[in-house]
């Protein structure tokens, strides 16, 4: 059972979790409805008007995957999440590595950060910001979209951050059973936003743009790119990313 801890405003509550995982016993969720520094890949920030979103991290005691498969827990939560939107509506995806999509837009940011040691993976903290209720983004964010947004419904967070938490934690744990990991894995690629097979714009770091097909994630959680000549090319994270009009919603 996961253990919730309510934080009325914090920085991060990614940085609150690693300050205090080595006094914790069990799995748990520390959560706040106004989160001050919200942080994403690479230090990127996140957006979350207070009191309208999702802003937790759960924290994951000695979850049962090696180091060198350490990218299984970034598939089992985006899977996790993706699946639980689409109970709401469809044309949710993962866009590589584990942001969440409604269509073009983004609706959820997943941050994981691992504790390692010799013997693996001490505890991992998913940190997660879901646009839930707030309708309208001031920030220079791409293509923001809430669950508001797409259904025009109200939504209740605690009642959401639960399903969602539990959603997560059963599929980590579920990651025990290294039978599960090949399922697991074709779940994620079915999954990804553009993997359809056809060719999509992509851009380096130097502003170079290119098209290709998503043609796998490998287990490490590089992208494969085939491009237009059939070349095929392997990029970590953030050595390419997709490029998508931007609009106003």
């Amino acid at each position: 059972m996961l253990n919730y801890i309510y934080l009325e405003q914090i920085q991060s509550t990614n940085t609150y979790l690693k300050g205090v995982a080595e006094s914790l016993t069990q799995d748990t969720v520390a959560y706040t409805h106004c989160q001050t520094a919200g942080r994403g890949q690479k230090g990127n920030s996140w957006e979350a008007e207070p009191g309208k979103n999702l802003t937790f991290s759960l924290l994951l005691k000695n979850p049962a995957v090696p180091v060198a498969k350490q990218f299984l827990l970034s598939e089992a939560t985006s899977v996790a999440i993706c699946l639980e939107l689409s109970e709401f509506a469809d044309g949710f995806s993962i866009k590589w590595p584990n942001d969440i999509y409604w269509r073009d837009r983004k609706i959820c940011g997943i941050l994981i950060e691992n504790s390692l040691s010799q013997s693996g993976i001490d505890y991992s903290v998913i940190g997660v910001g879901l646009n839930v209720n707030q309708e309208v983004f001031i920030s220079d964010a791409p293509n923001p979209v809430s669950l508001k947004n797409i259904t025009d419904a109200d939504y209740d967070l605690e009642e959401l951050l639960r399903t969602v938490c539990e959603r997560i934690e059963t599929k980590c744990a579920g990651l025990r059973d290294t039978e599960s990991w090949d399922s697991l894995h074709s779940l994620y690629r079915g999954s990804l936003y553009r993997n359809d097979g056809k060719l999509h714009p992509f851009q380096l770091p130097d502003g170079t743009r290119f098209r290709a097909a998503i043609s796998d994630v490998l287990p490490d959680g590089a992208l494969c790119l085939a491009d237009e000549e059939g070349f095929t090319r392997q990029f970590q994270f953030k050595e390419v990313k997709h490029v998508i009009e931007s609009f106003v919603l």
